[in-house]
């Protein structure tokens, strides 16, 4: 496969990110801007940096899953805020695991946040904006054809495999991977993971104060919310380019 970097067409404008096609059928580029959201898109702001903060930041995190035997979507940084990736035909499901108890899992279950959750738990959500991404299971995704049931496994397999890899990372750099969500594709048969692992897709708390590092901090009017990614970069070696 060739590397091509010439952006064309808008394909898609998402809450933060942008994807442009190439001359490359097989690659996309994906455009990481400076606006934040919550609340299915109802809360926004720019935030300045954030987009290359981002993109940088999943850039490492990808070679990291990589280099540990995952495929993904991610090819190679363009620049700053840009990325080379692989054209994915998406699924349209998110797959959350949650390594200790906060955000919807709390409200929905009425548990406390912060208890450790052994094992972690799995929880599907469809991708829709409009329904507020609603929890669904197997089999919903079997019985409207979202995905087939090896793709499922296959989604469940990596994403506790992308687990093992980065709550480890994070312990490292002396972090609590809490919780986050992916997304994965299909490509040339293959279940790959595309889209980001970012700040924006995960909880991240401090190992020891527990102060949040991810974007709880927007979500709650905390402020500071790049900061607290860069330093989340810098605890693993990061360094970013603006």
């Amino acid at each position: 496969m060739g590397l091509s970097m010439e952006k064309r067409d808008e394909l898609y404008a998402g809450k933060a990110k942008s994807v442009y096609t190439t001359d490359n059928a097989d690659q996309l580029i994906m455009v990481f801007r400076d606006d934040t959201s919550a609340f299915d898109g109802k809360k926004k702001e720019a935030l300045a940096r954030k987009g290359a903060v981002n993109n940088q930041f999943n850039a490492a995190i990808m070679d990291k899953l990589k280099a540990a035997g995952i495929p993904c979507h991610f090819e190679r940084l363009l620049s700053p805020t840009e990325a080379l990736v692989k054209k994915l035909d998406m699924i349209p499901v998110e797959c959350v695991v949650r390594n200790i108890s906060a955000g919807s899992i709390c409200r929905r279950l009425g548990v406390e946040e912060g208890l450790d959750l052994t094992p972690p738990t799995f929880e599907f959500f469809l991708k829709n904006d409009e329904l507020g991404d609603p929890m669904v299971n197997d089999y919903h995704i079997r019985s409207f054809g979202w995905a087939t049931d090896e793709q499922v496994a296959r989604m469940k397999e990596l994403t506790f495999q992308v687990n093992d890899v980065l709550k480890q990372l994070f312990l490292d750099g002396g972090m609590l991977l809490v919780d986050y969500k992916l997304e994965f594709g299909v490509f040339n048969g293959e279940v790959l993971l595309g889209d980001e692992f970012s700040p924006d897709g995960c909880r991240l708390w401090d190992k020891d104060t527990r102060e949040k590092l991810d974007k709880d901090r927007f979500r709650q009017g905390l402020g500071g919310v790049v900061e607290a990614y860069e330093e989340v970069g810098r605890r693993l070696g990061m360094t970013f380019e603006y």
